[in-house]
């Protein structure tokens, strides 16, 4: 546990050096796997890492849980062996003494250590895919460190697989089906059977070692991750400013529009962006009852990047604080 603790700091500080690498590293946000409005790579990370400060949290409290140890005699009564000698031991190992157990500890302790990884194994995951998905060609914004040598497919030899980001998003299935196992444990008969313990023998050792092995591989791919900055912004700009429409929509209500009069107008200019492949402030622009609330510089303020990053820097200092 110790060791998978370190390498979970050790990924938070591989994280937070890119985040602030790429803090203005403006790229496209998406939501439903669709364009939405600007964020940067940083914040993107950034995410990322306050997640992963939740996962420490959770394994150094699962740690506590699972530091207790037992030596109450067959059902738990201290019939043979006085408690006296259950504290010495448990002294010498490191570990506390349970307040109360039966011919084991209970497994909820067990349960909470093996969900505590399958939570950490699912962000690992989750950043995975995510990098997965900024490597699919169509995207290309940020791919996975490519050695010398390396071979991305022995069939067709263009090709740069993300098989780290692949490989921990498989292992995650293992550590996660695991942590199901450990709560199915939980139930014994009476003051013990040994059903949980073949079980354990597998998963104990298989967990531990994936989530620490999962953690360094991360934490490889994070630091050697290669971003593309010139194709989040071609990618940015791929919508032709329609990624601005909300700010044309609320900037129309607050010049007393309705709302469902702005989302109209905007919508209608917005789909003919779809239509005729011409940038969306053109339309605007062509729009007689729009520009009967707006001039062009106000057009040219409403399509600013700067207005989605103002609040960067206060949200980076929340997070790494």
């Amino acid at each position: 546990m110790i060791l998978i603790i370190e390498g979970a700091k050790g990924l938070m500080e591989a994280i937070k050096d890119r985040a602030f690498e790429h803090k203005y590293t403006v790229m496209i946000g998406r939501s439903h796997g669709i364009h939405a409005e600007p964020i940067t790579f940083g914040f993107k990370l950034a995410v990322w890492y306050g997640e992963m400060k939740r996962n420490l949290r959770r394994l150094e409290a699962a740690r506590e849980v699972i530091s207790y140890g037992k030596l109450s005699g067959a059902v738990g009564t201290f019939a043979n062996v006085p408690p006296s000698i259950e504290a010495y031991v448990c002294r010498k190992l490191g570990l506390k003494p349970a307040e109360i157990s039966t011919q084991i500890l209970q497994r909820d302790r067990h349960a909470e250590y093996f969900t505590a990884l399958a939570i950490l194994a699912g962000t690992m995951e989750k950043i995975a895919i995510e990098i997965r998905h900024l490597q699919r060609t169509e995207v290309l914004e940020a791919e996975e460190a490519f050695e010398k040598g390396q071979k991305g497919s022995s069939a067709m030899p263009h090709k740069k697989n993300p098989v780290g980001s692949e490989n921990i998003a498989g292992l995650a299935r293992l550590v996660r089906s695991n942590a199901i196992a450990a709560m199915e444990n939980m139930a014994l008969w009476h003051e013990r059977d040994i059903s949980h313990s073949s079980v354990e023998r597998v998963i104990g050792p298989d967990s531990t070692i994936l989530v620490d092995f999962m953690l360094h591989r991360l934490t490889g791919i994070i630091k050697g991750l290669v971003v593309y900055h010139g194709r989040m912004t071609e990618n940015l700009n791929k919508l032709k400013g329609l990624i601005f429409s909300q700010q044309l929509l609320l900037r129309l209500s607050q010049l007393g529009m309705t709302r469902q009069a702005a989302y109209d107008i905007v919508q209608r200019n917005a789909f003919k962006v779809w239509e005729t492949g011409k940038d969306f402030k053109s339309h605007l622009l062509e729009d007689q009852e729009l520009m009967g609330y707006l001039s062009e510089k106000d057009l040219d303020e409403i399509f600013g990047i700067d207005y989605h990053l103002k609040y960067v820097d206060e949200i980076f200092n929340r997070v790494f604080a």
